[in-house]
């Protein structure tokens, strides 16, 4: 039997960064709001204290801090042709479980988008023609400008302590900073974090070569930072655990430490740990929605919690789960390119080469998340794709996040995998040696997207979501051209051994980290044909449905979503302000 509760004004789905960040604005104004998480809160826990914070085996080899795919997984299938299968151990793309979500175990890599982004379509067919964007690649414009999102962006720059150095101030380019980046107005609020031995060789080399280096903007804390609302930063030990790793010393931003223990404080603010949600409540003739269905993991008992408002700011493949679960909003349907709900499902395109330099002393594990210096010059349109046969590019970075002993073992082309010679090469390497990458821009393609599996289930035996997915011409194209700026740098650089640079290729391979920005299915835009919300993240077909996240982007770029989907959760949070106090389509 379902128990139903007492209605709540604003209930939120996932209780990560974008979740804490509405919360934030809505009780500010005395709003009462419902947070409801799956996992648990890790603030105590052995991932937060030391000795059992270094366990590079617990949280990084065996995902300790990563969704739980025994639960919920789920499946792949690179073209309609194939058949899916179950992915019974995901380490492409690393969802978060627990109070602060994926933003708790995350790099700090924290980029606003380029000025064009939003308008992408209208800004390729402005500069190369109405041919420029190939039929089967279904761009959007969002339906927002950089512009009206600034100030957000700059909101949450400071309540995060953001360490790096403006290229753009006001329209003004100032050295030091990435000169490609949409204008800001405001530096940002801590200086950038210590340049490693890496990064001091990309520099030289890239400045030589006419390039424009700049630190990664990160949030990882350069010193001792109080945000607005006195929630405090520690200054980074540069430990070299931060990615799949909780910080320790309170050094990294993240929801854990910046917003929930100030939101736990405000009166009306409750979050609920341990609720997974199973569907949304929603009446096709009125198009509302009255709540959502949840099970309690500690009594295994359904409710159901109705709300004057819901909120879908869970990971991608969730926001697109329940929205398909209970039909709300038409299916995409790829053999007639009509419907939105799964539509435009993109990851992101990297590739990577490894350099050994016997005379350098690298020394990995003085390292942080986002310790790195990176050039913007083949990163989305920031130089001229007339005839090169593609769209996209990628940032390219020497990033050095640790030297852990199981993970962090670069070796030359040719070395044993087992044996007296391969501890000699680790020896010999292990401190000199690093890794160029590129992060890159994935386009939104027809043949990919994102749908309810017919065949396999999970825990609670609901359907998985299924992707279908691979590298299309575009993606391939890209990262080879990009993957050959990359190895020349590094040949550049003056390495004694240098790669084998491999460009990204299909099929796309789930036992392979690449990042966890996948995007898509819920996106955003001003035509109902073409999106499943407006540009104020309200579902076009339930009037108090909104959604907020990765999900909502029409594309991916060359960098980190966390920026741009940080600013439109705190727009949303003044948004909802205002739809509490008077219901209506914003």
């Amino acid at each position: 039997m379902v128990k139903k509760l007492e209605k709540r004004t604003v209930v939120i789905v996932g209780g990560g960064l974008t979740a804490g960040l509405i919360a934030r604005q809505l009780t500010a104004q005395g709003i009462d709001v419902l947070v409801l998480e799956r996992g648990g809160d890790h603030t105590n826990g052995a991932e937060a204290k030391l000795p059992s914070q270094r366990d590079e085996l617990r949280w990084d080899v065996r995902q300790g801090l990563v969704q739980k795919y025994d639960v919920q997984t789920y499946t792949l299938r690179h073209s309609r042709s194939d058949t899916s299968l179950p992915v019974r151990w995901m380490e492409a793309f690393l969802p978060g479980e627990g109070m602060g979500g994926a933003a708790n175990h995350w790099n700090g890599h924290t980029w606003r988008w380029a000025e064009y982004d939003p308008v992408l379509r209208t800004h390729y067919t402005n500069r190369y023609g109405k041919n420029a964007i190939p039929a089967n690649m279904s761009l959007q414009d969002w339906g927002i400008t950089y512009k009206e999102m600034e100030p957000y962006h700059d909101l949450f720059e400071k309540l995060f302590g953001l360490s790096g150095k403006a290229g753009n101030v006001n329209g003004k380019i100032l050295p030091g900073g990435n000169p490609f980046e949409a204008p800001r107005t405001s530096e940002y609020p801590q200086k950038p974090l210590e340049i490693t031995e890496a990064g001091l060789i990309f520099k030289q080399t890239t400045e030589r070569l006419g390039y424009h280096p700049f630190p990664t903007p990160a949030g990882n804390s350069s010193g001792v930072y109080t945000n607005p609302d006195g929630q405090k930063l520690g200054q980074c030990q540069y430990c070299g655990h931060c990615e799949r790793f909780i910080c320790e010393a309170q050094a990294k931003a993240s929801p854990e430490v910046l917003l929930y223990p100030m939101l736990r404080q405000r009166k009306g603010f409750e979050l609920r740990l341990q609720a997974h949600v199973l569907g949304v409540n929603y009446d096709r003739k009125s198009k509302r929605v009255s709540g959502v269905r949840y099970v309690d993991l500690r009594n295994g008992l359904e409710y159901e919690q109705p709300a004057d408002v819901v909120v879908l700011a869970a990971f991608t493949m969730t926001n697109n789960k329940l929205l398909m679960l209970d039909r709300i909003g038409r299916p995409y349907d790829p053999v007639t390119n009509k419907g939105v709900v799964g539509r435009n499902f993109c990851y992101q395109t990297t590739s990577s080469v490894n350099l050994f330099m016997k005379d350098r002393w690298i020394n990995p594990f003085l390292a942080t998340g986002s310790t790195g210096m990176v050039i913007d010059d083949f990163n989305n349109d920031n130089f001229d794709h007339t005839r090169l046969g593609f769209l996209g590019g990628g940032a390219i970075s020497a990033n050095v996040f640790g030297g852990r002993p199981i993970s962090s073992r670069r070796l030359p082309p040719g070395t044993p995998r087992w044996g007296t010679e391969w501890k000699k090469a680790n020896v010999d390497w292990y401190a000199h040696s690093f890794g160029l990458s590129i992060q890159g821009s994935c386009y939104p393609h027809t043949e990919n997207f994102l749908d309810l599996d017919p065949v396999y289930k999970d825990a609670y035996g609901q359907p998985l979501v299924r992707m279908t997915f691979d590298w299309r011409d575009n993606e391939t194209k890209m990262s080879a051209y990009v993957t050959k700026k990359m190895e020349a740098i590094a040949k550049a650089m003056g390495a004694d051994i240098v790669g084998p640079a491999a460009p990204r290729k299909s099929p796309f391979d789930t036992r392979i980290y690449q990042t966890t920005h996948i995007v898509g299915g819920t996106t955003m835009g001003t035509d109902p044909e073409t999106s499943v919300v407006s540009p104020r993240l309200q579902h076009w077909d339930a009037q108090n449905l909104f959604i907020v996240g990765a999900s909502v982007f029409q594309h991916n770029s060359g960098y980190n979503p966390t920026g741009p989907l940080a600013a439109m959760a705190l727009r949303l949070g003044d948004d909802l302000v205002q739809y509490v106090q008077r219901p209506r389509m914003l």
